[in-house]
């Protein structure tokens, strides 16, 4: 999941339909340097994690962000960074006490 996340084109992706909603691979594409393939390709991996869904509008396909799985991502993080505060609280008791 956070390899997944870790790329700047997917980060941007999630962004995008995070602040806009769904939006269709055109709509992605615009604008951004990207072909429509490589759009659809950082997508389809976004599909592949649980990230994103992919659903139909008329005659459009529209992705849009799957919130359970952001969600935990988010939870995940959540304890990741209380680790390190944990993990750098130690280290600051053992260098303030070590004088």
């Amino acid at each position: 999941m956070f390899t997944v996340l870790g790329d700047e084109t997917r980060l941007y992706l999630i962004t995008r339909l995070c602040e806009e909603g769904p939006l269709s691979i055109s709509a992605l594409t615009d604008g951004t340097g990207l072909t429509r393939q490589a759009v659809t390709k950082h997508l389809r991996v976004l599909g592949h994690v649980g990230l994103a869904t992919c659903g139909r509008s008329g005659r459009e396909q529209r992705w849009r962000v799957e919130p359970r799985r952001l969600r935990e991502v988010r939870q995940w993080l959540g304890r990741i960074s209380a680790e390190w505060d944990r993990a750098l609280g130690r280290l600051k008791s053992f260098v303030e006490t070590s004088d």
